[in-house]
């Protein structure tokens, strides 16, 4: 089973119930965009390179290295979602200092209660407790999950799923 494999199934054992799969539809994004606005200040000039960077340019950056060496495609993907969400970021968090900070934090903590009460449905600890690099596949897993909703990934090993929901991390499975 390849890296990427194993990470989406991994992942999808802690996310059989799909109220637990929409509360995280909803709450990734949420948290990923609140990470995004909280972390666009400080800007910091690059003269060199013709922009300004910021701390959540450096964390996106870093993450789309770690899921282009899991899967170029879907990599590539993440890296292409990341930016949208930087430039996003960018935007609320020149709105003005309320707009940051409190924007920031108000979607990070309706975020995290979406993700817990669909946990509390799941009847499951987040994967995170067992995994940090769960924090990474989340979102990549909710991309991979839209994707074979919208009938837009195709994989051969599409005959297995987990017995709960025809889910699309069991589609990865050996």
């Amino acid at each position: 089973m390849s890296p990427l494999a194993k990470c989406l199934v991994r992942y999808g054992e802690f996310h059989r119930d799909g109220r637990n799969v929409l509360t995280h539809a909803l709450g990734i994004p949420m948290i990923v965009l609140a990470i995004t606005v909280l972390l666009a200040r400080p800007a910091f000039e690059m003269p060199l390179l013709g922009f300004a960077a910021s701390p959540a340019i450096v964390a996106a950056a870093l993450a789309a290295l770690w899921y282009l060496q899991l899967d170029t495609k879907f990599g590539l993907l993440m890296t292409v979602l990341l930016a949208v969400f930087i430039s996003l970021g960018k935007a609320i968090a020149a709105i003005s200092d309320a707009a940051w900070l409190g924007g920031g934090i108000a979607l990070f903590v309706a975020g995290w209660a979406l993700q817990f009460l669909g946990h509390h449905y799941e009847g499951r600890k987040p994967a995170f407790a067992d995994d940090l690099r769960s924090f990474l596949v989340g979102p990549l897993f909710m991309v991979v999950e839209a994707l074979f909703a919208l009938g837009l990934a195709k994989n051969s090993s599409a005959r297995s799923r987990l017995p709960a929901r025809g889910r699309a991390a069991a589609r990865w499975r050996r």
